[in-house]
């Protein structure tokens, strides 16, 4: 399901509402990620970070 999308435009600026469709699409994406299981545990995440 996806709640709303993005289009990108040779502007360099967004206004209110095209920002709120980026959001809405990236949180879409990552309610799949954790619905289907494509989720890394944050002890790992956070010990790659500490590597960089």
């Amino acid at each position: 399901m996806e709640l709303a999308q993005a289009t990108k435009t040779h502007e360099t600026t967004y206004s209110l509402n095209d920002a709120m469709d980026i959001l809405l699409s990236k949180l879409d994406e990552a309610i799949e990620d954790v619905e289907n299981g494509r989720v890394e545990d944050v002890d790992v995440a956070f010990a790659e970070i500490e590597k960089i």
